[in-house]
């Protein structure tokens, strides 16, 4: 259930036929919202998962920072390969046009990307990995984050989310107990990538 509310969601952020009647900031931050709420109701206790020490912070830290860097290669690369990867990485861009950088850095600091682990790790690939097994669970959640991206039908935006969704996924699936890494890592992934240093 907590998927095809996600996939409702996502299809109204960015399927060509609703996104122009919203804003995706708005949405974005209220999808957030609500699947952490679900989070919460359908699965009490994900918080007791959460820690943040030292290491913790160190390694969201670095993880941010290598899957910058691996975006920054893949850019290059896929715009060598491809016509159309810089025009629709720029279209990914044009999303944050006309708004204020402090506040988008807020609202992916302290509500979107915490949001988004809480929800795609912390409790769709945790319910997945416990109804089959661990390695299950994390393809299924890679797969499943990438696909509600479809609605945008833009391949960049999908090949990100698949990257992106493979790495916090493959970080979820060997060390559960660093949800607070990982979600710290999405933050600044986020803020990094949108907002500090574009790609």
């Amino acid at each position: 259930m907590g998927c095809v509310i996600a996939l409702i969601l996502w299809t109204i952020m960015f399927s060509p036929w609703t996104s122009p009647y919203v804003n995706f900031w708005v949405m974005m931050t209220c999808s957030g919202l609500i699947l952490t709420t679900y989070s919460t109701l359908a699965s009490p206790g994900w918080w007791k998962d959460l820690k943040m020490g030292w290491s913790d912070i160190a390694i969201g830290i670095t993880l941010a920072a290598a899957l910058w860097g691996i975006f920054w290669i893949g850019d290059r690369l896929s715009s060598l390969m491809f016509d159309f990867a810089r025009p629709q990485v720029n279209m990914i861009y044009g999303m944050k046009e006309g708004e204020n950088p402090v506040v988008l850095t807020l609202l992916m600091l302290f509500i979107i990307g915490p949001a988004e682990e809480i929800f795609w790790r912390g409790f769709v690939q945790k319910s997945f990995s416990k109804r089959w097994n661990p390695t299950t669970g994390f393809i299924v959640t890679t797969l499943v984050y990438g696909l509600v991206h479809l609605a945008k039908f833009n391949f960049m935006l999908i090949m990100a989310a698949l990257v992106a969704g493979f790495v916090w996924g493959l970080a979820y699936r060997f060390f559960p107990e660093r949800l607070g890494a990982i979600i710290l890592s999405h933050a600044l992934w986020d803020c990094a990538v949108f907002i500090w240093f574009p790609i």
